[in-house]
């Protein structure tokens, strides 16, 4: 039986797969199942895995569902017990794998354990220690563009980036898994603020390493697509996950954040899609369920709030 399961979700990546699967093969540690979940390519990435990479589990779609239900698919396809979510455009150490699984491993509390994204142009540079949330409603990578040797002790994270981090698969079937109406972009905060929620951790793992290109799917770091559903997950985001009182607490700050986020896009030619979404997420949340508020998780709920709080200071501290 294997112990991982590596699920990799690509739309037209057949010039990032090579590199992707072939340093996968390379790893120290063996004992892992490898998944591509194919959203609709239109170029020749299927026809990539099945001449060159006869090993990988192939499942594809006819259409682009998003990232979510691609890792879902991956996740319900999977034979282990952690499931490793890896994003296409990487390049993984060859070591990877086996330290995601250690980091995984030393506490039962923790949900997810997140690799140290490197940029792939620029080994110096971080791409991703982690993701934290603040009390405005901005998510944002800990220590992206700072140099590596910054970021070279494990770390308890608010979550973990989705591109490249080992989940505990047990842990889905409690708090549910990744929210397909989402699509893309901040699923991830999502389900590690949910996972936080019912009291578990995720951690950043320095040991596991990968090299990231960064938009290989959607092209660019601002574009339409990415600031439309940006916008309406980060509304849909706190809609579902924070309880009534908490909004209300927060709602001077929430509001605060997204009139600067208005600014900042409008001001990149992107003000008219950042409303747009913003609005679109209103109309979802409309006719979504929220995460059920126990009162067992009250302490959980109190600490987030703080760290809500503190990472306001980390957004401008890091």
């Amino acid at each position: 039986m294997y112990e991982v399961s590596v699920v990799i979700p690509n739309y037209n990546g057949s010039k990032y797969l090579p590199e992707c699967l072939n340093a996968l093969l390379k790893q120290t540690f063996t004992n892992f199942e490898t998944i591509v979940i194919d959203n609709g390519s239109e170029d020749d990435s299927i026809a990539v895995i099945q001449r060159d990479f006869s090993w990988v589990k192939l499942i594809c779609f006819r259409e682009n569902f998003g990232f979510c239900r691609a890792v879902n698919e991956g996740i319900y396809a999977s034979k282990a017990p952690y499931v490793i979510l890896l994003n296409n455009d990487t390049r993984v150490d060859e070591n990877f794998v086996g330290e995601l699984l250690a980091g995984i491993k030393r506490s039962k509390k923790r949900f997810s354990c997140q690799a140290k994204m490197i940029q792939y142009c620029n080994h110096q540079l971080m791409d991703d220690a982690g993701n934290y949330y603040n009390a405005l409603g901005w998510a944002f990578a800990r220590g992206k563009g700072k140099p590596v040797e910054k970021y070279e002790k494990e770390k308890k994270v608010f979550s973990c980036c989705g591109g490249a981090s080992i989940y505990r698969k047990s842990v889905f079937q409690e708090i549910g898994y990744f929210d397909e109406k989402h699509f893309a972009y901040l699923e991830d905060t999502d389900i590690g603020y949910r996972a936080r929620i019912f009291g578990y951790q995720n951690v950043y793992t320095p040991k596991a390493k990968v090299y990231h290109v960064g938009s290989g799917t959607s092209g660019s770091r601002y574009n339409l697509f990415k600031v439309r559903y940006s916008s309406r997950n980060n509304v849909y985001l706190i809609y579902k996950n924070m309880p009534l009182l908490q909004k209300l607490l927060n709602l001077p700050l929430l509001v605060l954040g997204f009139v600067v986020k208005f600014a900042f896009f409008a001001a990149k030619g992107y003000g008219k899609e950042y409303a747009a979404g913003i609005f679109r997420g209103l109309r979802l949340c409309s006719r979504e369920k929220k995460v059920p508020f126990c009162r067992k998780n009250i302490l959980n709920y109190l600490k987030i709030q703080f760290e809500l709080w503190i990472n306001i200071i980390r957004r401008f501290a890091d």
